[in-house]
């Protein structure tokens, strides 16, 4: 008999949660861009690109520099389809001609598409309509994931209805925004390290956010690292991330930025090999109770070893040759 995986018997039929590339790259124009997707050919899918529609585009320009993104995506450079689009926010004029060229002249749908300044999750909900709605019009075999921005306090309030979403996969933080929101109530030393980290405000929103995401399986993306000189702050800005606050993903808008995030979010070797151990300990097992060293372990447990060896996929890690039976499934993350 077929040794079980952990994607079959973990989560009692229930969809695994999402798990993404940990950073989320952001470039807007033509030479960024080019860029952008240079180094994703170098590293490999550990990092998704976004291109911006919403503060690439010139006033009076959208069309043309939609039409402009949508020539990127799908295209010879977007070798492994991790290239999204953000498009202008619900009450911008542009947003629906956004959705409507990208995915009309893209060579392939985009990996995702970002949704800024959301305010409701009503906004949310006819905008993630309206997507699908273009996408079946057009062909598209797939549903297009959707990311929301979360920087208004309408759509903080609304967080945990916001994740619940069909179709949205991750929410991100605008920190820069929502700090701007409080009209001066919150300092500008909150805008960037460490007051991001200690402002009761803003801890609160990241704690909301994260919390939302958890709740319902999708990815929390957390806001930029305004620092892109010492990269050792990056570093620091990614760690308390993901170590004290949740997120397993983060934005970057410097190329500089990215390996210092993905390297923050990957698991270390000797939590790979750990993970490693005890699930072929608990495969072997059949999946009961088992003991490693002298610790007990359980299917609590093994979900969460799970999750370590997925986000070693996810960042490109080293594993250990004895794990390819927990990924031989066809619906496991190594088929995805």
């Amino acid at each position: 008999m077929r040794a079980l995986t952990p994607a079959e018997v973990l989560f009692d039929g229930e969809p695994q949660p999402a798990v993404l590339p940990p950073c989320d790259h952001y470039a807007g124009s033509e030479k960024l861009i080019r860029k952008s997707l240079a180094l994703q050919a170098q590293l490999g899918p550990v990092f998704d690109i976004t291109l911006d529609c919403e503060d690439g585009a010139q006033v009076g320009h959208e069309a043309g520099h939609a039409e402009l993104v949508a020539s990127f995506v799908g295209g010879e450079d977007d070798r492994f389809g991790r290239v999204g689009v953000r498009i202008h926010d619900f009450n911008h004029r542009a947003w629906r001609d956004d959705v409507r060229i990208i995915l009309r002249q893209a060579k392939k749908a985009p990996a995702f598409i970002m949704l800024p300044k959301i305010r409701s999750v009503f906004d949310a909900a006819e905008m993630v309509a309206f997507i699908e709605a273009s996408r079946c019009e057009f062909g598209i075999r797939k549903p297009i994931p959707c990311h929301l921005l979360v920087e208004t306090h309408g759509a903080l309030a609304e967080a945990f209805e916001l994740a619940a979403l069909p179709g949205v996969e991750s929410l991100s933080f605008g920190l820069m925004d929502f700090v701007s929101a409080h009209n001066g109530a919150i300092p500008d030393t909150a805008m960037r390290s460490p007051g991001q980290f200690d402002h009761p405000l803003v801890r609160r929103a990241k704690l909301e956010i994260a919390a939302a995401c958890h709740a319902h399986g999708k990815v929390p993306s957390h806001n930029v690292s305004t620092e892109v000189r010492d990269m050792s702050v990056v570093a620091n800005d990614a760690a308390r991330a993901r170590n004290e606050f949740g997120y397993t993903r983060m934005w970057s808008i410097h190329p500089d930025q990215i390996r210092p995030i993905v390297e923050a979010f990957a698991p270390r070797a000797d939590e790979i090999a750990l993970a490693a151990e005890i699930l072929l300990g608990a495969q072997r097992a059949q999946w009961g109770p088992t003991r490693h060293g002298d610790t007990l372990h359980d299917r609590a447990s093994y979900r969460y070893y799970w999750s370590v060896l997925r986000r070693a996929h996810a960042t490109g890690q080293t594993m250990p040759e004895a794990c390819s039976p927990l990924f031989a499934a066809p619906d496991s993350e190594s088929k995805a």
